[in-house]
């Protein structure tokens, strides 16, 4: 199972390998680079995310949601086997990534969502890189880069959900989303930046994880929209699945 595992993590490298081949080198291009991922990423699903605001049904907030829960089932273990196999890199797991399954599950509460649901693959196929990058010590920069993203993208998606959540009446779920957001940029540049500043090649590894995570998300989007008929994917956006 391991080295199944481990084929499908090169599989997924591989197909990224346009994305990741040019990433700056510099601590300071670096951290441009990953900030700008919250819009300019590959699959990025913030339109996704829009139609569920503004069109979606309880049920289909509800089947989401579930879908989303299962998605993220991965995330606490990532984060804290980050931490400790890194002890001498102190907040080297950004806090919103920390934060992210208890906010997704105050979330789900609101929206009433109960276990017994169909899960599709791709939610299941986004749990198992959490936990595949959490348990392989050669993915441990992928796992950094991955929270990274988490942390950055996070705040859009819980937005999103609270807007979804006020319209269909269910109440909300207030919370500062713009201290979030600058505590993840301070992370970035004093945190994750020096880390290429240390060593060039941790660059690369730390884009493939952000990236990793952001191609398991459009694929979770793109079934989504499939599933919901939301919105059309996007035809710019990259494949889904190895090619």
């Amino acid at each position: 199972m391991r080295s199944l595992e481990g084929e499908w993590i090169e599989a997924e490298r591989a197909a990224l390998r346009p994305w990741t081949r040019d990433v700056p080198l510099t601590r300071d291009g670096f951290a441009r680079w990953f900030e700008q991922l919250v819009d300019e990423a590959p699959g990025h699903h913030a339109t996704m995310l829009d139609e569920l605001a503004e069109r979606a049904t309880l049920d289909q907030a509800r089947w989401w949601m579930r879908q989303e829960l299962v998605a993220e089932g991965g995330l606490e273990a990532l984060v804290a086997l980050t931490r400790l196999r890194m002890p001498e890199h102190p907040g080297i797991a950004p806090a919103g990534s920390g934060q992210e399954a208890r906010r997704l599950a105050r979330l789900g509460h609101a929206l009433g969502i109960d276990s017994n649901a169909d899960v599709v693959w791709e939610s299941l196929a986004a749990s198992n890189l959490a936990v595949a990058l959490a348990l392989n010590r050669r993915y441990a920069w992928q796992a950094v880069g991955a929270l990274g993203v988490v942390a950055l993208t996070a705040p859009l998606r819980a937005e999103r959900v609270d807007l979804a959540i006020r319209r269909l009446g269910l109440g909300a779920v207030e919370e500062d989303r713009s201290r979030e957001r600058e505590e993840t940029r301070a992370w970035i540049h004093e945190v994750l930046a020096p880390r290429v500043d240390e060593d060039a090649e941790r660059a690369p590894l730390l884009a493939e994880g952000a990236l990793l995570r952001l191609r398991a998300s459009a694929r979770c989007a793109r079934r989504s929209r499939n599933e919901l008929g939301l919105s059309e994917p996007d035809p710019h956006a990259p494949p889904a699945t190895p090619s």
